[in-house]
């Protein structure tokens, strides 16, 4: 049984070392095929691209020749190899570890990564050119390509760049205006592309770019111009992740049985997938990160980890708010109310951005579809419907949803989700739920309560009942509104946990005399509810009907 390669993104040491490869080889000839030679590729972070970038390199190195049957024999490319495979000298460049703290840390983190790069070029192709300290990054550049025409006439440079836009992003984050300056018209950045498009007129022959969002590319590709961004297109829709057909195959290959397959697979289907990237695309993709981190601790404990969500993805992910920030407009919390909601959100997709323009909501909507946060579910009218791939994004939306609360009211709640844990799995009782819910609806401004209703009481009861760790969380947004309001499920059916039921309903100041004609609302639809064969199963189930009148809330079992 071979390893399973958990945070390892070097190709010849998954096949040196006996790993398992999840067999993308055969986009390499679709790649080939397309008439442009240089290629931009987006997807969000932790997707793959760094291995795939991996997979190209060793394939068309002109210095890996006598390895080819080794490193590619049992894959499709192996077998079906292209015209160019080992004809070219690989220029790669890896943008993503640049410390981005300040302006200068992150030009000089560009500038050595680029020299660093270009020594350990001239190094294996054994070039007599030496990299100048002095120079800029642009100007090292253009002088490699002048030395590399005179000594290698006969040969060709593919320049491979992966995550081209992580510094920049990272920039963008947290100073927008430093951002501009770095790829503005004489920004240092932009001059290094310029180079690079004019090394396409002699020594480079053809370019692969991978990265995150195309937020960088308005002010770049005015100096250079990439032939073809095949982010969108259906071809390349599975490229990098996991479709369904290759998890299974992944899972057989590490001998799990077919019955903890039936066990694992709804909660990584759940978790990890739901991806599609092109509106044409034909399958729904896997996060590949998540999966091998959840699989790697599985076959070793044979236990489904207890944190679904690898805490280094975490981190990633964590950067939702400095995107988010950027958006002006009151726009963008009702967009994240939408998402977390379950509602879809019928928006064109950007494919530049220019940060010379203040963002809108719809440019914030094609970023959190480029981060992952967002993905194509549907289509209306030629246009895609967006919404949140997966439970894991939809927890980090929910996370975002409340910091963004309290950061509004000017508040800090203490996290007592602990006790509020103890008290719903131990006793089937709501009360501190319920009371951090007081607390939310109670720092409200007048102007929230014009827009409050009942979705909106939900949408906070949700995003709180999503960090509840040992709880699945359903709503009637997932379930075609053929259920109640909340469902709260315990992950672990034999630990003997109480499972709740929360029907919500909600009435305008003023209206307090109607809270006993909405409990009665709120119990028929439970009666019926409790009548389904699903309810019915459910084990140590209690149910509650809640009535909110602005920021009073009414709680009765039923």
């Amino acid at each position: 049984m071979k390893k399973l390669p958990y945070g390892i993104s070097n190709y010849e040491e998954i096949i040196r070392d006996g790993y398992e490869y999840v067999d993308k080889t055969k986009y390499i000839e679709e790649l080939e095929n397309l008439s442009e030679k240089r290629i931009l590729f987006l997807r969000p972070r932790k997707f793959g691209k760094t291995l795939f970038t991996s997979v190209m390199e060793n394939y068309y190195d002109i210095k890996k020749k006598d390895k080819f049957e080794t490193l590619f024999g049992q894959t499709y490319i192996g077998k079906y190899p292209t015209f160019n495979k080992n004809s070219y000298d690989i220029l790669k460049f890896n943008f993503s570890g640049i410390d981005t703290s300040t302006v200068e840390s992150t030009i000089q983190g560009f500038k050595n990564e680029v020299l660093s790069s270009l020594q350990s070029f001239v190094i294996k192709y054994e070039m007599d050119f030496y990299t100048n300290q002095e120079q800029s990054a642009e100007e090292n550049l253009n002088n490699l390509f002048k030395a590399f025409q005179l000594q290698k006439p006969k040969e060709k440079i593919y320049v491979i760049i992966d995550e081209y836009d992580h510094f920049a992003n990272e920039l963008l984050g947290f100073s927008p205006k430093e951002f501009k300056n770095l790829v503005s018209k004489n920004g240092k950045i932009r001059k290094w592309y310029e180079i690079l498009k004019k090394g396409t007129e002699t020594v480079v022959d053809r370019i692969f770019i991978t990265g995150v969002a195309p937020i960088t590319l308005d002010s770049l590709t005015s100096g250079f111009n990439i032939g073809k961004d095949i982010t969108q297109d259906e071809k390349f829709n599975e490229m990098m992740g996991f479709t369904q057909e290759e998890l299974v195959q992944l899972l057989k290959n590490q001998e799990i049985t077919r019955e903890e397959q039936d066990k694992i697979l709804p909660i990584m289907k759940e978790n990890y997938d739901g991806y599609q990237f092109s509106l044409k695309g034909k399958e729904k993709i896997y996060n590949s990160n998540m999966c091998l981190y959840f699989l790697t601790d599985y076959v070793r404990l044979k236990e489904i980890p207890n944190k679904l969500i690898d805490m280094n993805i975490a981190s990633d992910y964590s950067k939702l708010a400095n995107m988010i920030d950027l958006c002006i407009g009151e726009k963008r919390e009702e967009i994240i109310k939408k998402t977390i909601a379950g509602e879809g959100i019928v928006e064109e997709i950007i494919q530049k951005f220019n940060p010379a323009i203040e963002f809108t909501e719809k440019e914030m909507i094609s970023m959190l579809y480029y981060l992952g946060y967002l993905t194509i579910q549907g289509e209306e009218l030629g246009y895609p419907i967006l919404g949140i791939p997966n439970k894991v994004m939809k927890e980090i939306y929910s996370e975002y949803f409340l910091d963004a609360m309290q950061r509004q009211m000017n508040i800090q709640i203490e996290d007592n989700s602990i006790d509020i844990i103890k008290e719903i799995a131990l006793e089937g009782k709501i009360n501190k739920i319920t009371e951090l819910l007081h607390i939310y609806l109670n720092h409200l401004s007048n102007r929230d309560y014009e827009k409050f209703d009942e979705k909106y009481i939900k949408i906070i009861f949700y995003s709180i009942a999503m960090n509840l760790g040992i709880y699945r969380v359903k709503s009637e947004m997932e379930v075609q509104r053929k259920y109640p309001d909340i469902l709260l499920i315990p992950k672990e059916s034999d630990k003997g946990y109480y499972s709740v039921m929360i029907e919500f309903k909600y009435l305008k100041k003023g209206e307090k005399g109607k809270v006993e004609d909405k409990q009665k609302e709120a119990r028929k639809q439970i009666e019926e509810y409790s009548k389904f064969e699903e309810i019915v199963a459910i084990c140590k189930l209690r149910k509650y009907t809640v009535v909110a009148v602005n920021d009073e809330i009414f709680v009765e079992e039923v």
